[in-house]
């Protein structure tokens, strides 16, 4: 069995109007968000064989704070290049190059296609609370992970089932009495 993370790149500032859209640093919010998630990752045991990551400024500083929370093997780090502003298609494209000895990948992109992607993506035997939840709304920073039998390059949409659906506020301390959250399947 194969499995995919999807990560929302964290919050981004708008505070210097000057620069470019990919130029765009992380956020104060987006700074304490990317950690978090990597440590959700890391204590569900969740760590990638792969990594692609956008080129993008702040999807760049959400990888590098999430992979220094996971304290974990680290990954082989894939080509990103075509990753920016993605498409459902394209982000489909990248996951067919995949090397098939990798078993889980990580892609840190961003909106809208990452949200398209993940629902495109989910099919038969989809937790019905996540598949709901990621519906509702794919926030900066989210994580969708998938799970599918067969090889990279066979992927297709409505081929993966969602497992899990997580956002950083999940895990406030108020949220954490519950892991229902999550979807009803297990880690």
């Amino acid at each position: 069995m194969k499995e995919l993370l999807l990560l929302r790149h964290a919050k981004s500032s708008w505070e210097e109007p000057g620069l470019s859209d990919a130029e765009r640093p992380l956020a104060p919010r987006g700074r304490r968000a990317a950690p978090r998630m990597g440590r959700e990752l890391a204590q569900r045991g969740w760590f990638p064989d792969l990594v692609l990551v956008s080129p993008a400024r702040r999807a760049q500083q959400t990888w590098r704070l999430v992979s220094s929370a996971l304290k974990g093997p680290a990954p082989a780090i894939g080509d990103g290049s075509g990753l920016y502003m993605a498409t459902p298609g394209q982000l489909l494209a990248a996951l067919h190059k995949v090397p098939e000895e990798a078993g889980r990948v990580l892609v840190v992109g961003h909106n809208p296609g990452m949200e398209d992607f993940a629902s495109l993506l989910a099919g038969n035997g989809s937790g019905e609370d996540a598949l709901e939840r990621m519906r509702e709304k794919f926030p900066t920073a989210a994580l969708a992970r998938f799970a599918f039998d067969g090889r990279w390059d066979a992927l297709a949409f409505g081929g993966a089932r969602l497992l899990h659906f997580m956002k950083p506020k999940d895990f406030s301390a108020s949220a954490r009495k519950s892991e229902s959250i999550f979807g009803k399947h297990g880690a």
